[in-house]
């Protein structure tokens, strides 16, 4: 290799030769050497995450006199440049990798560095002015930085991506209740027919239910806001002023836009991997309630000719190589697809958080993976679903009618009056006969034909019980 290509750099375990355009260093370098595992790279987010602490933690050490205040605005500068977009091709610790995360937090540590120093006038890899583990690092540690990572990096998600999708959803959702409103069809359970509802209701319960995990979510993420930056090595907080605690989690609240505080406990803050579980349960909670819908709205669409098709989903790609015409319900299929990987990755997380030993969690790279990957894809997907497909829904009100109308579960309105055995043999007759249930009724003698029309009456039959 040319001389003018690389620099030498060195650390405790001896010299290797760093890429002269690289801003990583030679634990990047150990590291992308160790871990050829899956050519997964960190998150946008979790970077992000991680570098809005080196900011936070930069002015927090200058404010308290810890790191001069020029070796601080530097550093500030080379965050901000990173936050807007710049070297982000530079974190390449791929995600399986050293236990705690230590080799992705040096990779950080390193980029700023020798960003740093260039901005400084100085040269990459020359780190007496700005060391990563000395300067950069300072009251830091691999303990408290990646925990405060992930939930930094999960707020970043939830706020950024998922609570818009889910907001958006909803209120598409909603639309849709109000456009539907007066759409009578079949209800059914255990997939046989049931007493009618409105095409508007089913989709309020839609709307409903993201609603309320929409809720659950933000309850669970509460924990996340709780910070163990500052507990250093294993929670004792050496080698940190005794304000910086109190002093870094106030900066990072107002870098993020979102208040923060000090965790009660910097030991259990770094040891627990609770927080993370609780939120990655309540998106699995979310997912199957997501995976019901999709399934839904798939049998609501089925057909066109052979199934309900009660609504038209819109088509948005052909749906067949070989049958010409054919439009299959992909985001449907997309959504349940990218569900059923969040429930994967739940259980990844439950199982890495049981894995910690002592005064450490060294599975907390999966989970800052998994957590964060969980977060975004499910309110990415969300929001292509509502996008492309909840928007565009139509409804085929005279199919609904007639599955309404022929529906045999209609004689469940007439348990009170004539009597459940009696309704019973209603229906036996009507399925064995083809006779509608109205006829059966009515040559019978069972009840008079105007008080027949009222309790058959669908509108009234559908309507739901509203709250007062």
């Amino acid at each position: 290799m040319n001389q003018d290509n690389y620099r030498i750099e060195r650390d405790s375990m001896g010299e290797r030769q760093i890429p002269a355009s690289a801003y990583y260093g030679i634990q990047t370098l150990r590291a992308i050497e160790n871990f050829p595992i899956s050519g997964l790279k960190p998150l946008a987010t979790y970077v992000d995450a991680c570098i809005l602490i080196k900011k936070a933690a930069a002015i927090a050490n200058s404010d308290l006199g810890c790191i001069p205040a020029d070796i601080s605005k530097v550093l500030v500068a080379a965050a901000d440049e990173i936050l807007q977009g710049n070297l982000r091709n530079q974190f390449v610790v791929d995600v399986y990798q050293a236990g705690a995360g230590t080799s992705h937090h040096m990779n950080v540590n390193e980029v700023l560095a020798n960003r740093a120093l260039e901005l400084l006038g100085d040269v990459k890899g020359n780190y007496q002015r700005v060391n990563p583990n000395d300067v950069v690092n300072y009251g830091q540690s691999t303990n408290d930085v990646i925990p405060t990572a992930i939930r930094v990096g999960g707020l970043l998600a939830i706020s950024h991506t998922l609570n818009p999708a889910l907001t958006n959803a909803i209120a598409a959702l909603d639309k849709k209740a109000v456009e539907f409103s007066s759409i009578v069809k079949s209800g059914r359970t255990h997939m046989q027919d049931a007493v009618p509802v409105r095409l508007g209701d089913s989709f309020g319960a839609f709307a409903q239910i993201l609603r309320e995990h929409q809720a659950r979510i933000t309850t669970a993420s509460g924990d996340l806001t709780k910070l163990g930056l500052g507990g250093s090595a294993t929670g004792t907080g050496l080698n940190t002023h005794p304000e910086y605690r109190s002093t870094v989690a106030r900066i990072l609240g107002e870098l993020i836009g979102q208040p923060l505080s000090v965790a009660p406990h910097l030991m259990a803050a770094m040891q627990s991997m609770a927080p993370f579980v609780n939120v990655s349960g309540s998106l699995r909670n979310l997912a199957a309630d997501l995976v019901k819908i999709s399934h839904d709205l798939r049998l609501m669409d089925s057909g066109p000719k052979t199934g309900f098709k009660e609504i038209q989903l819109p088509p948005v790609q052909p749906g067949s190589s070989i049958m010409p015409g054919k439009y299959n319900p992909v985001m449907a299929e997309m959504i349940s697809m990218v569900c059923f990987q969040v429930m994967g990755f739940d259980r990844s997380i439950e199982m890495a958080a049981q894995a910690g030993q002592l005064e450490l969690n060294v599975m907390m790279p999966l989970i800052a993976y998994n957590l964060i990957q969980s977060i975004e894809i499910l309110g990415n997907a969300i929001q292509a679903l509502t996008d492309q497909c909840i928007v565009g829904i139509t409804a085929n009100p005279e199919r609904c009618r007639d599955y309404a109308e022929g529906s045999l579960a209609l004689v469940t309105a007439l348990n009170t009056h004539i009597g459940y055995l009696n309704a019973a043999n209603v229906a036996k007759e009507s399925l064995a006969t083809g006779k509608s249930l109205r006829q059966i009724v009515l040559e019978q003698g069972l009840m008079e034909p105007d008080v027949l029309a009222q309790v058959l009456d669908l509108e009234s039959m559908s309507q739901l019980p509203r709250s007062s």
